[in-house]
């Protein structure tokens, strides 16, 4: 047996899995013996409304500018609840390792993910581990489950959305798609751009002091042109982008170069955020107070005359957002 490679052997419940999980996973997430032998295990929730969110990570490569796809389990996951007004606690973490893959990259990975734990205040509390056949897999595919505790303030959901509602995004579009196929190097480009992947609770617990909250999401994979077409069915409404949302120079000249749109591109460390207009400016204040919000800005409305999601261009003139259809950046997150 190879021992600087996974084998399935590391998956058949044995010593070389008890031992995987021992000296890499256990190691870097602080867990001892009892966490890692018991099927269950408690948790204190201290009470509060525990809110809970499930999700699968695949990106390709596993590693790119700006994270990888450990840190990338923990933070999209724990924004998933920190946009639906909740602090989060605890992770549940499974890893599907294909045969073959490093050891030494897994080590890497967990031990990014460790810190992207740490820092977002998170505890991996169970898991578990499989291992896949040589070419049945990508390497390692994540799949994470999320509890935290609802926060004090406004409860933000679709049905509060009113017409007259200003839109409002935390930063740049588009970095972490961009990233990501920069790093595939599938057309020959290259560049310094990083993704944007990280924690946003900084940025959701200021607003949800706010009564004229409406609404919060990260805008990951089909990027606010989705979060957009999710208003529009939800509420009827219509959403009408203005010529001011943030994109990096570096991402708009890949879009221009391949034919890509920002807008449908994927961000793994923004928010998207939908307030009454007469906090909007406070909104964006206490953004724009942080280091994650230094780019915060005003990017839209809601409106009951339009029935479509519109952007306005720079020139003065109007074109649709269609919902997205085909995958423009598949393995994305």
């Amino acid at each position: 047996m190879d021992d600087d490679r996974i084998s399935l052997a590391h998956g058949n419940g044995g010593r070389f899995m008890r031992e995987l999980i021992e000296e890499v996973f256990a190691r870097h997430l602080g867990m001892d013996e009892l966490d890692t032998q018991a099927d269950a295990v408690p948790i204190v929730l201290n009470g509060g409304d525990v809110l809970i969110t499930t999700d699968g990570f695949t990106v390709q490569p596993l590693e790119f500018p700006g994270g990888d796809i450990g840190s990338l389990a923990v933070h999209g996951t724990t924004n998933d609840l920190a946009v639906a007004g909740a602090r989060p606690l605890y992770l549940t973490l499974n890893a599907f390792i294909e045969e073959g893959f490093e050891i030494a990259a897994l080590d890497r990975i967990v031990a990014s993910l460790a810190r992207a734990a740490r820092e977002s205040g998170v505890r991996i509390t169970a898991g578990d581990t499989k291992v896949l056949r040589r070419g049945e897999g990508g390497g390692l595919y994540l799949a994470t489950t999320g509890v935290g505790v609802r926060l004090p303030g406004v409860v933000p959901s679709l049905g509060r959305i009113e017409d007259g509602d200003v839109i409002i995004v935390s930063g740049p579009v588009g970095d972490h798609g961009t990233a990501v196929m920069l790093a595939r190097e599938d057309f020959g480009l290259r560049g310094d751009l990083v993704s944007d992947a990280g924690p946003v609770m900084a940025l959701t617990e200021p607003l949800l002091a706010l009564d004229g909250l409406r609404f919060m999401r990260d805008p990951t994979r089909g990027g606010i042109a989705s979060i957009a077409h999710e208003i529009h069915r939800a509420t009827g409404l219509g959403v009408r982008f203005e010529p001011t949302i943030p994109v990096r120079d570096p991402v708009q000249s890949v879009c221009d170069m391949l034919g890509y749109d920002p807008y449908y591109l994927a961000c793994e460390g923004r928010v998207l955020a939908v307030i009454a207009p007469d906090q909007a400016d406070d909104a964006l204040a206490a953004w724009r107070g942080l280091e994650e919000g230094t780019d915060a800005a005003r990017i839209g409305r809601i409106s009951a005359q339009d029935k479509r999601v519109i952007l306005e261009t720079s020139l003065g003139g109007e074109r649709f957002l269609e919902e997205l259809e085909d995958d423009p950046l598949p393995r994305i997150c």
